[in-house]
């Protein structure tokens, strides 16, 4: 949620945003309740410190009078107040100074790409065919147990899922490891590794609300009988973690990873992406979130993209870094940047990773705060970013495929996996 104060002395800021981010909300009314706000808090505290006077002078009267004007004057400032906040949770974040305006994915901006692409003797197979030959991916069966967009994985695609996320954690949680990758990256920020978190699954739609991504509720498993919706990534139970807390200074960064299920409805999305396992319902995903002080936000961001890119470099899939638009990017997004891998089956590059900075955006409505050296207290920054999911298994079978049909697996990932090449039994 964006501070009052930065609405009422950036009021084209916020319009402009409104407009980038495809979003309606009349702000002259939010700037006109603001004002009747401050006037009942105002009335508020002058009538409290007329029932006190009342009271010191023991009048009855005048006390009966003030009480009655107060408990008035009381409910009209929670009912400005109320009006007031479910129009300011309406508003989304401001983009960065360095986030491309754009209507929706058409906007997006490539900034880097890296890796040469495969080039083949054969014409590549997608995902789905290998993985079918292979006996390692079974969506026809899974279809007709759950439904549409799930899918049974099996034998050596389960071993190389595994190794990927072994090989992620093994990097996160290592002080040398992320010390390099900082280096590397040019970046002075702290080399303190990510905690290891296994958290809920489920989580009230209040607290989802509270990190600004229940919305759409369409796009969320929501059992409403309950108030509880399924996450569709760790972020959702990660971000609160520090809800309603105050830190000191010198306990950030904060740092977490997390590898979960993830569910999604996919709504709006028929009939797009329904082979394979690009675009399920349910799949596995690590992920990371962070908490850092204001100043450290934005290269905290840059961090998690640098692990990113030394996953796929590793992996030595070729990718590509997008800076993402306005009309693209999410709600509570200060700055939003994906990577999309090379998928020469498909002959595209399809997203695998994602890496949001809010900002104070979220903290605010978290209420999670950094209490500095000084005294004063603020909102926190935070970032959630993709470490690893099941879309680079598709780039690492589309990539790495060989003519007989087999897949190479990638050299780094070998010593988990016991095999170099995964071949149909």
């Amino acid at each position: 949620m964006l501070d009052i104060k930065f609405i009422r002395e950036n009021p084209d800021i916020v319009r402009a945003t409104l407009k980038n981010k495809n979003r309606e909300v009349d702000l002259d009314r939010v700037l006109q309740l603001a004002d009747e706000r401050k006037e009942a808090a105002q009335k508020v505290s002058d009538l409290n410190r007329k029932k006190n006077e009342a009271a010191a002078a023991r009048d009855i009267e005048a006390g009966k009078a003030v009480k009655d004007e107060l408990k008035a004057a009381e409910e009209a400032h929670a009912t400005l107040e109320k009006e007031l906040v479910s129009l300011l949770i309406k508003i989304p974040n401001v983009p960065s100074p360095d986030t491309p305006i754009g209507p929706d994915e058409s906007g997006n901006v490539v900034a880097r790409e890296w890796g040469e692409k495969p080039q083949f003797s054969f014409k590549p197979k997608e995902h789905w065919e290998l993985g079918k030959d292979l006996g390692i991916i079974d969506t026809e069966k899974a279809s007709e147990v759950s439904g549409a967009r799930f899918a049974y994985l099996k034998g050596p695609l389960v071993m190389l899922e595994m190794a990927l996320m072994d090989f992620a954690w093994k990097t996160l949680t290592s002080k040398e490891k992320l010390a390099g990758i900082i280096k590397d990256a040019g970046l002075s920020v702290s080399d303190k590794p990510f905690v290891p978190v296994i958290p809920p699954l489920l989580m009230r739609a209040q607290v989802m609300n509270r990190m600004a991504r229940l919305d759409p509720i369409d796009e969320r498993y929501y059992f409403e009988k309950d108030e509880m919706v399924f996450i569709g990534s760790a972020e959702h139970t990660l971000g609160p973690l520090h809800m309603d807390e105050t830190l000191p200074e010198d306990a950030f960064p904060l740092r977490y990873v997390a590898l979960t299920p993830a569910f999604r409805r996919e709504a709006g999305s028929y009939g797009k992406d329904t082979k394979g396992i690009l675009r399920l319902h349910q799949f596995n995903k690590m992920e990371m979130e962070s908490f850092t002080k204001p100043e450290d936000g934005m290269q905290e961001q840059d961090l998690m993209v640098a692990i990113q890119e030394y996953f796929m470099r590793a992996l030595k899939l070729p990718y590509r870094v997008m800076s993402i638009c306005t009309g693209d990017m999410g709600f509570p997004d200060h700055r939003q940047i994906d990577i999309d891998a090379w998928m020469p089956g498909q002959d595209t590059y399809r997203e695998t990773h994602t890496s949001d900075y809010m900002g104070g955006f979220q903290a605010r409505r978290l209420n999670s705060r950094i209490k500095r050296t000084d005294g004063t207290i603020e909102p926190v920054h935070m970032n959630d970013a993709t470490a690893l999911s099941q879309r680079p298994l598709i780039a690492i079978i589309e990539n790495y495929q060989q003519e007989d049909g087999s897949i190479v697996v990638p050299e780094v990932l070998r010593s988990y996996m016991g095999t170099d090449v995964i071949r149909k039994n």
